[in-house]
């Protein structure tokens, strides 16, 4: 609606919500345009970065400013990113996000392929690779036509209540090794296909952690997973009443000093609300 899109982190825990941190989006064609860049004043050093890429920025400086979660989770277009998921995994994030229909994953540990030869030079090149006879299948088609799918029966499970009721989706989950960027499989995961009751709308998440390792359960997952509720909310709750999107400059600094004095706004009436709610915990 104002014409800036922006890459937004949030966070959320029993009775405590904020905006960690938010930076914008700079489309290719702004990024290699001169003259829109000087109009805008952006930085000589900011460059061209997809939004995985910029959410990764931000995961980095809020771990370095010493921030700790218990998980992370995202929407497809992150999930979709084999980059990103293989930086949380570098820097043992555990994260449950969705990821499209079409995400490649193995149903069994592959046979991984090493291979070494010379250089021209002398040196020794060593290269990896899945054996021919295992390549990895689409999660729509695992759901469809896997025995290990086939075998299972739909657990439901009560997402969360709302107004017309309560929200409930079917559940079922393998335990999986996606491909990496480069290839490869990564260590074992955990796939989730969750199709709505009431709608029969599917969605997939993938989960670095397996279920029933280091007490994590499915439910927990589950929470985890339909959990972008409350950040939505926040957004929501940040555009409405604290004029996020209330912004009537163009400036590259101008707008991030914006975002940030509205977090600020928004971490005010969060440590608020819970000085005043006496049943209010923080974890």
């Amino acid at each position: 609606e104002n014409c800036i899109v922006g890459v937004h982190l949030g966070y959320s825990a029993p009775g405590f919500q904020a905006i960690l941190d938010s930076q914008l989006y700079l489309p290719w064609e702004w990024a290699n345009d001169p003259k829109r860049r000087k109009m805008a004043y952006v930085p000589d050093d900011v460059e061209f970065k997809t939004k995985p890429q910029i959410a990764m920025d931000l995961i980095d400086r809020a771990l370095q400013n010493g921030i700790r979660v218990a998980w992370w989770t995202f929407d497809e277009l992150y999930g979709r990113d084999s980059n990103f998921l293989d930086a949380l995994d570098f820097r043992e994030q555990r994260f449950v996000g969705e990821i499209p229909k079409n995400t490649r994953v193995w149903t069994s540990k592959p046979d991984v392929i090493r291979h070494e030869e010379q250089t021209a030079s002398g040196q020794t090149k060593k290269t990896s690779c899945v054996a021919d006879n295992q390549p990895p299948r689409e999660v729509y088609s695992l759901l469809n036509h896997s025995h290990k799918f086939l075998m299972q029966t739909w657990q439901k499970y009560v997402i969360k209540d709302t107004d017309k009721g309560p929200e409930v989706w079917k559940i079922k989950h393998l335990t999986v090794w996606r491909q990496t960027n480069s290839g490869l499989p990564s260590t074992r995961c955990t796939l989730i296909v969750a199709r709505s009751v009431r709608t029969n709308e599917t969605k997939f998440f993938l989960c670095n952690v397996v279920v029933g390792e280091n007490g994590v359960t499915l439910r927990g997952l589950l929470r985890v997973a339909f959990g972008r509720w409350v950040i939505e909310a926040e957004f929501r709750f940040s555009k409405e009443e604290l004029g996020l999107d209330h912004l009537e400059v163009r400036g590259w600094r101008c707008i991030h000093r914006h975002l940030h004095v509205t977090a600020l706004s928004f971490l005010l009436c969060s440590r608020i609300r819970l000085s005043l709610d006496k049943g209010g915990t923080r974890k």
